[in-house]
């Protein structure tokens, strides 16, 4: 089965409306989204809805950080710019949506897979995986061999060996790597709706679990169109100026 994995959707429509088609011209037979649906951009109930439309098909979706602040209480630990946002996007919801989000689980296993948006070691304190120390503690956390997360914003690919030792590699445009059996593996696909690793194009991740072959993909997208919303809805205007330049 081909699986879909896309992450940090943030109400990005232009996003994931490209990487979507992507995914279904690679012949995608499952969606998994990793969370952080809504956020930063200007179209959420859109998102949502897409969103909540994939899951009447079986896709899967954890719960990302934003959804949580939108459904429920916006945390104090993010900038003003971002309570704005997220003060901005429950406005633009109605009950249906912010139930959805509300009811998003934290993590989700899948045929010996982990789906989560933040580290496995206690997801609900929405710790970053930036380095292989941090890799090292999120798959100690799960049974799984596999572990999809988002929340960083960067594609990134970690492995541990036999002996415990962990690895990065950094994909660098689309790329394909066999998921050997002797190692256990935590890809982060990268953001949809707001990539940060210097390229603007919105990333995406298919899994073959036949195969055992991950593939990263960039897709282009209509990017100043996603930033002119963004600006035109009253959001901050770095969310939309940092689209063109993916940072």
């Amino acid at each position: 089965m081909r699986i879909a994995i896309l992450t940090d959707l943030h109400a990005n429509q232009e996003a994931v409306s490209a990487c979507l088609a992507s995914a279904e011209k690679q012949g995608a037979e499952k969606f998994a989204f990793l969370g952080d649906l809504v956020g930063y951009g200007a179209d959420p109930g859109w998102v949502i809805d897409t969103v909540r439309a994939h899951v009447q098909r079986g896709a899967l979706v954890v719960l990302g950080n934003h959804d949580e602040a939108t459904a429920r209480e916006t945390r104090k630990q993010m900038t003003a710019d971002v309570r704005e946002t997220i003060d901005w996007t429950r406005a633009q919801l109605d009950a249906s949506q912010l139930e959805f989000l509300g009811a998003l689980p934290m993590m989700v296993e899948f045929n010996g897979c982990l789906l989560v948006h933040a580290s496995a070691m206690q997801p609900q304190a929405w710790n970053y995986i930036t380095s292989t120390r941090d890799a090292d503690i999120s798959l100690r956390a799960t049974a799984c061999r596999i572990t999809f997360c988002g929340h960083t914003h960067d594609p990134a690919l970690y492995n541990m060996s036999a002996d415990g030792k962990v690895s990065l590699f950094t994909p660098k445009g689309d790329c394909s790597i066999p998921l050997v059996s002797s190692r256990r593996w935590l890809a982060i696909p990268g953001a949809v709706g707001q990539p940060r690793d210097g390229n603007p194009a919105a990333c995406y991740a298919m899994y073959d679990d036949v195969s055992k072959e991950l593939t990263f993909h960039r897709i282009p997208y209509d990017h100043e169109a996603a930033a002119k919303k963004i600006i035109n809805a009253g959001l901050p205007m770095f969310f939309g100026n940092r689209l063109g330049k993916g940072v």
